[in-house]
């Protein structure tokens, strides 16, 4: 833990998630998702992606994997932010169609392992720390019931 006073509570089918926002290290990620987050955006939204041993992903209010709120974020990654098992980031189209990197708008994954190939090449933003058991277990078309922002982890 970082003690940065962002946290959000991701709550699924499967338990809750906690995760802590990285505003030092993405700023306008972290600005953006807590906006969606107090607009309830992404509440009832599924997992569309989910792939053993690499990501579950959610955010796309399509289901499809190409949708998002209308608008991308500016890419802010970090050579030095590593996915690790739990990292939370932010998804985004390839370098062909989208060679500045901006993130999607709202689509983001959490990292079932380790993945250092995508260091340094998508827009940490957070890590889960608790309910990596929830994140487990998720299954592609489980929703995110609902999430809340708080400023110090539940206990």
């Amino acid at each position: 833990m970082r003690n940065t006073g962002h946290y959000a509570i991701i709550e699924t089918e499967r338990g809750n998630i906690v995760v802590e926002l990285y505003p030092a290290v993405a700023p306008k990620t972290v600005a953006n998702f807590e906006t969606l987050v107090n607009k309830g955006f992404y509440n009832g939204l599924t997992w569309h992606r989910v792939v053993p041993d690499f990501v579950v992903q959610g955010g796309d209010p399509d289901g499809t994997g190409a949708g998002g709120p209308g608008y991308t974020v500016p890419g802010e990654i970090n050579k030095d932010e590593h996915h690790l098992r739990g990292t939370l980031a932010t998804a985004r189209t390839g370098d062909e169609v989208n060679p500045t990197r901006n993130s999607s708008g709202s689509q983001f994954y959490i990292c079932l392992e380790p993945q250092p190939g995508l260091d340094a090449q998508y827009t940490v933003f957070g890590g889960v720390i608790k309910g990596m058991d929830a994140v487990d277990k998720i299954q592609k078309g489980d929703h995110m019931k609902k999430i809340t922002l708080a400023k110090e982890p539940p206990k």
